[in-house]
């Protein structure tokens, strides 16, 4: 599979376990940085990261910062993106297979490297249910992504 992966400076190291995990299952890896752990800003790599996945460039996306919510946050503002906050492993095959997430983040001050590589190796292997009831609530999100990209901020 093939993964966009980013990290701010407070999931750099993570990040970089965690691609040394990925590599060594076989998967892909677009790395969008950061590559240090230097203070840098997470919606940069997010936004990287979720339109890679959203754009076709990658099959899923991993983004970690410091708590995962900025990144989530982030992430969930560019269309067809839809990222998952996941600190389990339930959430995580149950982001994919009720709400077929496609960008998961994880807060590297909430979880360590082998809890980590748990959770992204069932978030990767889980796939969309496809359920009728699970099409027809993806398909009132995707309306709710249209519908305000069109008209803007509610507010």
């Amino acid at each position: 599979m093939k993964i966009a992966l980013g990290a701010d400076h407070g999931g750099f190291e993570l990040k970089c376990s965690l691609a040394s995990h990925l590599q060594k299952k076989g998967h892909r890896l677009v790395d969008f940085g950061t590559d240090s752990a230097d203070a840098v800003d997470y919606p940069d790599y997010a936004e990287r990261v979720a339109v890679a996945v959203a754009g076709g460039e990658a099959d899923r996306g991993i983004m970690i910062c410091g708590s995962g919510v900025g990144a989530a946050i982030a992430a969930n503002k560019v269309p067809g993106a839809r990222a998952a906050l996941c600190h389990d492993t339930f959430s995580a095959h149950q982001g994919v297979e009720d709400d077929d997430a496609n960008v998961l983040c994880l807060g590297a001050r909430v979880v360590g490297p082998a809890l980590a590589a748990d959770i992204v190796d069932i978030w990767l292997a889980a796939k969309f249910s496809n359920a009728e009831r699970h099409r027809r609530r993806l398909e009132k999100v995707l309306g709710l992504e249209k519908k305000y990209s069109k008209e803007g901020s509610p507010r």
